[in-house]
């Protein structure tokens, strides 16, 4: 469902603080956590909308190209 995407999302694991804020607002449920902890993206779900991007309050994930972000 996620192929149609122009961007996606990357996650700098390093710098989140673990809010899951882009949990609770991702309309696909692309954001995937374990144990109270995000873990990273499921690329097979995330449309690519931008809404974690643009909710995460520190800066953790940023919106790229998708010819330009390669397999993660």
């Amino acid at each position: 469902t996620g192929g149609w995407r122009s961007e996606r999302p990357i996650w700098d694991a390093e710098a989140c603080k673990q809010c899951l804020i882009c949990w609770v607002m991702c309309p696909d449920s692309s954001v995937l956590v374990a144990d109270g902890k995000m873990t990273g993206i499921d690329y097979d779900h995330c449309k690519g909308c931008g809404i974690c991007a643009a909710e995460c309050k520190f800066g953790t994930i940023k919106m790229v190209l998708e010819s330009e972000a390669g397999e993660e």
